[in-house]
């Protein structure tokens, strides 16, 4: 079994990493791969470990937190490793495990691959097993509205910089890829033309 691999990016593509380790190239499926994009010398992957009849695979997290987090969402009826993965691109681990506490069924179903009966079956076997994985306090009641109404507010300037970027010609997909990777290096906030000018940079070096 691989708990982790240690070694430095030599490929990425949209789905996964090539981690080379001694030698031998190691393809991890993994939420954002361009979060590694600019990381030089060795990487610190965290490894779910999956074998099937037809293929052994590895998927690949930046904390133990998320490996955490990943191995809990399938064991959700309904939920297998690629959903797991789609459902991490859509939200930082705080935000996932906040909206399974506060059964935030409207944010569960706009992740990629979730409807509203999984959503409901995510709240129901996830929320009392998810202690410990989330950084920040859980919010509820009226905090959780306040903070939700707080997001909401932050997240305006970044809709009229995607709507820029896509007038440029990026695809939904790599404003995607760009917007979580802003939000997990905690560059997610400022005006439109910031945001525009710290996605671009992120959009120049994927390509």
């Amino acid at each position: 079994m691989i708990d982790f691999l240690r070694g430095p990016v030599v490929y990425l593509e949209s789905e996964y990493i090539v981690l080379d380790i001694q030698g031998v190239g190691y393809r991890v499926f993994c939420p954002n791969p361009y979060a590694f994009a600019k990381t030089e010398g060795p990487v610190m992957v965290y490894i779910h470990y999956q074998t099937r009849e037809d293929a052994t695979l590895l998927f690949g997290f930046p904390t133990r937190e998320e490996q955490k987090l990943f191995r809990k969402l399938i064991e959700v009826s309904g939920i297998g490793p690629r959903v797991a993965l789609g459902i991490l691109t859509g939200g930082t681990p705080d935000q996932l495990i906040s909206a399974i506490y506060q059964e935030n069924i409207t944010f569960l179903t706009k992740l990629p691959g979730i409807g509203k009966k999984t959503a409901q079956r995510m709240i129901l076997d996830l929320r009392d097993k998810l202690d410990g994985l989330s950084s920040v306090p859980i919010q509820t009641g009226l905090f959780a509205v306040a903070a939700e109404a707080e997001a909401k507010a932050a997240a305006l300037p970044w809709e009229e910089a995607r709507d820029a970027l896509k007038a440029l010609g990026y695809t939904e997909a790599e404003l995607d890829r760009v917007w979580l990777t802003m939000k997990k290096e905690g560059a997610d906030t400022g005006t439109v033309d910031v945001l525009m000018k710290k996605a671009l940079g992120l959009l120049y070096i994927a390509k």
